[in-house]
């Protein structure tokens, strides 16, 4: 199985590496040009969303770290 990677960055974005496809809300492929690494916006500012353009600089504040989440409900 291939992996995918995604890192939370810190007053950022989020990027995903690895074999991944990304689809609008009505299942269409982004075409993302054979790209294997992208970042996506998290702070709502980029005019490329869903991509990063780098528009959160200044306006982001976030301190990526990790943390367990509490078990499943079951």
């Amino acid at each position: 199985m291939a992996t995918t990677k995604i890192t939370v960055n810190s007053n950022g974005s989020l990027k995903v590496e690895g074999d991944f496809e990304i689809v609008d809300a009505q299942g269409n492929a982004y075409g993302l040009q054979g790209r294997t690494l992208v970042s996506l916006c998290r702070c709502g500012f980029s005019k490329n969303k869903p991509f990063c353009d780098g528009a959160h600089r200044g306006h982001l504040e976030h301190d990526a770290v990790a943390f367990d989440l509490p078990p499943k409900k079951v």
